[in-house]
């Protein structure tokens, strides 16, 4: 056996538990056909047992350090403060566990999911790597005048010269290993001129990258480029807030949120990876979300553990899923979710891609 590997599993809320039990029977093949094991320890985080007292803590969160993975479904119910119970869980495992790399690849999976005019396989297939722990996103924030019109609301955007260095680091080695070889940085730093920092340290660590080229706009023009010409990215790096905005209109332009998936990385220490759709509580219960994200989730899982080949497996699995018609689509009722699971998993099982 090449590997044995403990994880957590948090199904989250809605849809989360059905797409995660999904996604979990194709790792069950994985495992059978590459010949590792892992071993699951449920957790019952969510939103609905935050409103019932549950609270997620950072004395919770530090002994997950020992695990190698953390497969998380969705967080957010209607009945829980809005926030609140993604601030615990979500923010908690970011900054608790230091998960300083937001890794979104944008995949086109089958030509007709697109929404763009004559756009292929071929043109659309970046990753964005989003800064995970700074930022403004989900800090605290000072009110000031409640109630009257000089009302005011302030929170501090963060950024630090290790945070942005290792962030852009990451993404030149990424784009080194990709064929392309091209990195580029996303930012405001016309208008948000403490972004310059992050245009420092391209110009920096440029130096060490010779063989990558690299490009840097701001992020109003980024999002123009990623609609009318997505051949144009291949690595994109950008900061916490926009990485979260950019990484999702990347996903409409492959067919919707449903297509995506995420690793909340430190390299080489306990990881999270989820699909970045939501708990979509209307439709839990009736299994027909697509578990899609959740299994491409999967395949960064694998490969952040050093299954490399099972990972390429599973990727293959699902390109050959809509290339074949036995994955129908990406939105809610295109298909049952143990049906798309299942035909992933028979694919993954018996090598019929690799």
């Amino acid at each position: 056996m090449s590997g044995s590997y403990r994880i957590v599993v948090i199904g989250g809320d809605g849809i989360g538990p059905e797409v995660t039990d999904a996604a979990l029977s194709v790792l069950d093949a994985a495992e059978r056909r590459f010949d590792f094991r892992t071993e699951r320890t449920a957790l019952p985080w969510s939103a609905q047992a935050y409103v019932q007292g549950l609270r997620v803590t950072p004395e919770m969160i530090e002994p997950l350090r020992a695990y190698d993975a953390i497969l998380l479904g969705a967080i957010g119910h209607p009945d829980a403060p809005r926030g609140l119970p993604e601030h615990d869980i979500i923010f908690g495992l970011r900054r608790g566990l230091d998960l300083y790399v937001n890794l979104r690849p944008i995949v086109l999976y089958d030509d007709r999911l697109t929404p763009l005019r004559d756009r292929t396989t071929k043109d659309i297939d970046f990753i964005v790597v989003r800064e995970n722990t700074e930022d403004v996103y989900g800090r605290p924030i000072a009110r000031t005048g409640e109630g009257t019109p000089d009302e005011a609301v302030t929170s501090e955007m963060i950024f630090t010269r290790r945070g942005t260095e290792r962030i852009v680091r990451y993404a030149f080695e990424l784009a080194r290993r990709r064929p392309r070889r091209h990195l580029a940085l996303v930012d405001k730093s016309n208008a948000l001129r403490l972004q310059e920092i992050y245009r420092s340290a391209l110009a920096d660590l440029a130096r060490e990258f010779p063989d990558v080229e690299t490009d840097a706009m701001y992020v109003d023009a980024a999002s123009m480029w990623m609609v009318l010409h997505p051949e144009r990215f291949d690595v994109i790096v950008t900061t916490n807030l926009f990485g979260d905005i950019i990484s999702d209109l990347g996903a409409a332009v492959v067919g919707g949120l449903g297509s995506g998936a995420s690793g909340n990385i430190h390299p080489g220490k306990v990881s999270v990876f989820e699909p970045i759709h939501g708990s979509a509580p209307k439709y839990a219960g009736q299994g027909v979300a697509s578990p899609v994200g959740a299994i491409g989730a999967i395949a960064l899982m694998l490969e952040h553990l050093g299954e490399g080949a099972a990972a390429k497996a599973v990727d293959g699995a699902l390109r050959e899923g809509f290339r074949t018609g036995r994955i129908k689509g990406l939105d809610a009722g295109s298909g049952r979710t143990m049906e798309t699971a299942d035909a992933v998993a028979r694919s993954v099982r018996e090598g019929a891609v690799a």
